[in-house]
């Protein structure tokens, strides 16, 4: 009778000294970043300018995909339905991935239960600026003049469900304020109208305010992060005068929802390696734009926290979009 004892220990010896579990390698092929806006606008120059650095840092062609329309809906619906194995990949921002949904009866898709959040990319202030007739010169004496005139004061937005229209109302919730929307088409007739005193006030991303305070066609009152920023150092932030008031403007990275964990860390590893690479930080800049960098779980706790403090001011206001 053969003695199999030993070869037994020698075998299960052998299976402990190798890997129960081999890591497969990602990416093995190109990824597509789906974009929710045509080409040439600020988010597809940062998805070109973080392709480019992915593609560097995974040694995989990255391919930027823009699926424009309906608002950034269409392409979001179409990332969040594909394959959930890493290579399809979405630009979502705070407009498509918290206030969007909340203005539509029936939205197409659901940015917590679509998709997978992978890293934060990018940050940006809003700063609110005015015509140069405001007698205002301050936070405080705007809202002071606000309120001493309810109804009178008016603001411009790029259109209703915008983020420079979601952006005024949580300011008006946070003061208790009465200031009217009135709408445009777009964010350039809106600085027009602003600019020939049309309307007293908006509060825009920092891009595209920028160039009119430093020309001096509109006066900045504050900004709305926690700190004040190096482009406008001597502008007070909104917290100064209103303590806890921040909104950011935001881009990142999410996946679709079925996507591995593990493949969702790895993702997000390479995304964070790709913020450091040789010019992102001038590709940022560029655009008014701060790296981030968070990952998979604080990321997905910020859409929800934005989704639940846009909420609020989207029910308080009324607001819905067709």
């Amino acid at each position: 009778m053969l003695n199999l004892a030993p070869k037994l220990l020698a075998a299960a010896l052998c299976v402990g000294c190798a890997p129960l579990y081999a890591q497969p390698a990602f990416p093995v092929k190109p990824i597509r970043l789906v974009v929710p806006f045509p080409p040439g606008g600020g988010n597809d120059l940062l998805a070109r300018a973080i392709g480019q650095r992915l593609a560097e840092v995974v040694n995989q062609q990255v391919i930027v995909d823009n699926r424009g329309g309906a608002g950034g809906a269409l392409g979001a619906q179409i990332a969040a339905t594909a394959a959930p194995d890493g290579y399809t990949l979405f630009l979502g921002s705070l407009g498509n991935l918290a206030q969007n949904p909340l203005l539509q009866e029936k939205p197409i898709y659901d940015p917590v239960r679509d998709f997978a959040a992978v890293t934060l990319l990018a940050t940006s202030v809003f700063v609110l600026v005015v015509n140069n007739s405001v007698p205002a010169k301050t936070i405080p004496e705007f809202i002071a003049l606000a309120k001493a005139k309810p109804g009178t004061l008016n603001y411009g937005s790029a259109g209703v469900g915008s983020s420079v229209h979601l952006a005024p109302e949580i300011f008006k919730y946070s003061t208790g304020t009465n200031i009217v929307h009135v709408a445009y088409k777009g964010a350039g007739a809106a600085f027009i109208d602003l600019i020939a005193g049309q309307v007293h006030m908006m509060l825009t991303t920092l891009p595209a305010g920028l160039p009119h305070v430093r020309a001096g066609k509109v006066r900045a009152l504050g900004t709305s992060g926690k700190k004040r920023v190096a482009t406008l150092p001597d502008v007070p932030t909104i917290a100064e005068t209103v303590p806890g008031f921040e909104i950011l403007n935001w881009q990142g990275i999410t996946a679709p929802a079925k996507t591995p964990v593990a493949t969702v860390r790895m993702l997000h590893d390479h995304l964070k390696a790709s913020l450091k690479r040789p010019g992102m930080n001038e590709a940022l800049a560029h655009q008014g734009l701060d790296a981030a960098g968070a990952g998979p779980e604080e990321f997905g706790a910020l859409i929800k926290s934005e989704i639940a403090k846009y909420g609020k001011v989207v029910k308080a206001a009324g607001i819905k979009v067709d």
